[in-house]
């Protein structure tokens, strides 16, 4: 593994052929094993390490330059070194670029494995062999993918700040297809530590949704109580998080935005103002045992709990660090590793609520549409299913939806408890399973 002083070393040594006043450099390495299947058997196995150095290279005027190496000799690093130097002097000045943090006091996070990090094929075939089963015995046929990774990461730059940290991930996802194509059931899994995936219960879960979902019925359009599933709901607070913007708030922008013509200021804004049910807690948690989360964001500020939405009132913004220099606020780091709370309620609970409604499994190409009111596009896949009088009753037609995640949230009546999620669109949070009212479905899709 690429240990704090393999880091140190490397950055030290970008750091030494830097000629420009400012000099900033990431490093990620990752050994990561991976097994896919298709057409109910195995396809391709891999074993990689992969390692990157990005550096990034200021000049005294607010000018930068990007380059990226996976070599660690001399001759690589000192290349990229001149690389992002050289598109600096010809790069327009950035008058929003900060000076370069200091060294900062990065949180200390337990989310390394062992047995994640030394885990091998042997470990992760049964899960797949118990996924390729539950597909031949009900005559159906699988894909889908099951990894795991041991990761490393650094950062330092000029001005002494440094960081380390390593950190497991593994996941498994997988899709069930009728042989005619005609319905589909899907499921996924995703945890720190490999021990955590089941592929036995994931198969119970997408058999179940791909048996009951032949001889989908047309419904109409129109706005319905849905009961969506957990990987629904993570995409939908992860495209919310989107919409935290202090900057955009502030000028009128965004959905958390107060009406007139205030601008700049904190009382242009719906901070401390309840817009959602109490039931609603929305917050970042880097220190999540299940998240594979890192002691630093983008802005390498440090991560840190933050909550977004507590008990229904909006109680934080993000501020980067320009605008929180501007606004006379502190910096805040970006709204990731989030965690909506949730309710002791189980999914069979939610479901026996429901007089009539629709159940969603996921949603897919999610788009923005309005991005003042944060009204999103998107669609529903691998399952959606009528309930009436407390039973899933019949299969029906996939569906386009607009709607905005806050709105949704807001008509929200009931929760179940968060599981981790890794989704395409927002990558991975703690979401649970929740009850929402008049969601907006404005077409048919006769996709899967």
């Amino acid at each position: 593994m690429f240990s704090q002083q393999d880091v140190k070393n490397t950055i030290d040594r970008v750091i030494g052929y830097s000629k420009l006043p400012g000099c900033e450099v990431n490093v990620q390495w990752t050994e990561d094993n991976f097994i896919r299947f298709a057409n109910n058997g195995i396809t391709t196995s891999g074993y990689r390490v992969t390692q990157q150095i990005s550096i990034t290279s200021t000049t005294a005027d607010k000018r930068s330059g990007n380059a990226v190496v996976g070599e660690l000799t001399d001759e690589a690093l000192k290349n990229a070194v001149k690389q992002a130097e050289d598109l600096a002097t010809i790069s327009h000045p950035d008058p929003e670029n900060m000076p370069a943090l200091p060294a900062q006091k990065y949180p200390r996070l337990n989310n390394f494995d062992s047995y994640t990090a030394g885990a091998r094929g042997d470990v992760m075939v049964p899960q797949v062999k118990a996924v390729l089963a539950g597909a031949l015995k009900n005559k159906l046929v699988t894909a889908g993918f099951i990894q795991r990774s041991a990761n490393a990461v650094g950062v330092g730059n000029k001005a002494g700040l440094f960081g380390h940290h390593t950190y497991t991930d593994s996941s498994l996802t997988h899709t069930m297809r009728n042989p005619e194509g005609t319905s589909s059931g899907w499921a996924t899994q995703s945890s720190v530590s490999l021990k955590d995936l089941d592929g036995g219960e994931q198969a119970r879960v997408s058999i179940a949704k791909c048996l009951g979902g032949v001889n989908r019925k047309k419904l109409d359009p129109g706005k319905y109580t849905v009961i969506m599933e957990p990987a629904a709901v993570a995409d939908l607070i992860g495209w919310l998080a989107f919409a935290f913007g202090a900057r955009d708030a502030e000028q009128g922008q965004s959905f958390l935005s107060k009406a007139g013509d205030v601008k700049n200021s904190t009382s242009a804004t719906l901070v401390g103002e309840k817009l959602f049910p109490e039931t609603i807690t929305l917050r970042s948690d880097p220190f999540h045992p299940k998240l594979a989360s890192t002691p630093w964001g983008p802005s390498l500020l440090p991560n840190e709990k933050i909550s977004w939405i507590e008990k229904g009132v909006v109680r934080n913004l993000v501020y980067d660090r320009f605008w929180a220099e501007k606004a006379g606020k502190k910096p805040t780091p970006s709204p990731v590793n989030l965690v909506l709370d949730g309710q002791d309620n189980t999914l069979a609970d939610l479901i026996k609520s429901v007089d009539r409604g629709l159940l969603v499994t996921r949603l897919w190409y999610i788009r923005v549409v309005q991005p003042k009111t944060w009204q999103l596009t998107g669609l529903t896949r691998d399952g959606v299913f009528l309930i009436e009088n407390g039973k899933v009753t019949d299969p029906v037609t996939n569906f386009r939806w607009n709607e905005s995640p806050a709105e949704v949230l807001q008509r929200t009546t009931k929760l179940t408890q968060p599981v981790r999620v890794t989704n395409d669109e927002t990558g991975s949070n703690m979401a649970p399973a929740l009850i929402t009212t008049d969601f907006n479905f404005t077409s048919i899709s006769d996709a899967v």
